[in-house]
């Protein structure tokens, strides 16, 4: 393939289904020196004459024919991987790799996603979870392309930007009738059995935080990563948890928990996450647009 021009081949093959080299140039948006300089050189390049005169038109020898179904099939796939490379371009296909936690992947993801893959069928889009330091690397090591984390996260080449915030309340199982108190302090919740997020992600390190700028070391009973593993425990009444308001507010849940505000209110803000040095495709300009457009 060294040295071969796809244009010269293009053009002799215009020459030979149009008979001429006059006809040729006029296709092909050129001179007719032009396009005979690029007959005279493919055949330098192989070594062969590819077009005789037979009267007024031009015919392919015998090499000439047998090189016109190399290029056809040539053609055929430079055609096709235009219209693939333009189906990118329209963001129509490709690939989308994004990291998030298990709440935002079940709470903040579908509706996205669906849009998404509705305005973009044949869009690709890999879901990741993981703790907020684990996703940093991903997306650090090119491994994702994008991530929606929970802040605070900082890194020297990562471009992080807020997004959207949601309240964190206070979790118990539902007993009685009557709606649950506003207003648990830190020192109130610690006081009974615990069932936080697992440690080491920064949802974990906000909860912490709020609880010792009360005063108070929280020792939950039980930690873990998933928030409907947390759900169903606390439902089962083994403890209390905090949780983002929008954990609870499918249609049963009001028959299963108790919840509570905060005192002082406890927020935590998701942010969106990409190499400063990341140039988008189509595909990622559609996701980061989808997800900066967010409204909670």
């Amino acid at each position: 393939m060294r040295g071969l021009n796809l244009d010269q081949l293009i053009t002799f093959a215009t020459v030979v289904e149009h008979g001429g080299f006059t006809e040729a140039a006029s296709r092909l948006g050129l001179t007719q020196p032009a396009v005979s300089m690029q007959i005279r050189n493919l055949e330098e390049r192989f070594g062969v004459r590819l077009v005789e005169r037979v009267g007024k038109r031009a015919l392919p020898t015998a090499a000439g024919r047998d090189l016109l179904p190399f290029i056809r099939r040539m053609r055929d796939e430079v055609e096709a991987a235009s219209a693939a490379m333009g189906r990118h371009r329209a963001g129509q296909s490709g690939r989308v790799r994004i990291g998030t936690g298990a709440t935002a992947c079940i709470y903040r993801l579908p509706p996205i996603l669906t849009a998404l893959r509705a305005a973009h069928p044949g869009l690709e889009i890999i879901v990741v979870t993981g703790n907020t330091p684990d996703i940093l690397d991903a997306v650090e090591a090119g491994t994702l392309d994008l991530a929606l984390v929970t802040l605070p996260a900082v890194r020297a080449g990562l471009s992080i930007e807020p997004v959207c915030s949601e309240d964190l309340v206070c979790v118990g199982p539902r007993i009685g009738d009557g709606p649950a108190p506003d207003g648990i302090a830190p020192a109130a919740l610690a006081d009974g059995a615990l069932i936080l997020y697992e440690r080491g992600g920064t949802m974990r390190a906000v909860i912490d935080g709020w609880f010792m700028a009360g005063g108070v070391q929280p020792r939950p009973a039980m930690e873990l990563g998933n928030v409907e593993a947390i759900k169903n425990l606390v439902a089962a009444g083994l403890g209390r948890s905090i949780l983002p308001s929008v954990t609870v507010q499918g249609p049963s849940d009001c028959d299963r928990f108790a919840v509570q505000s905060l005192s002082p209110p406890l927020v935590r803000t998701l942010g969106l996450v990409l190499r400063r040095d990341k140039v988008p495709d189509p595909g990622v300009r559609a996701m980061v647009g989808a997800i900066t457009n967010m409204r909670y």
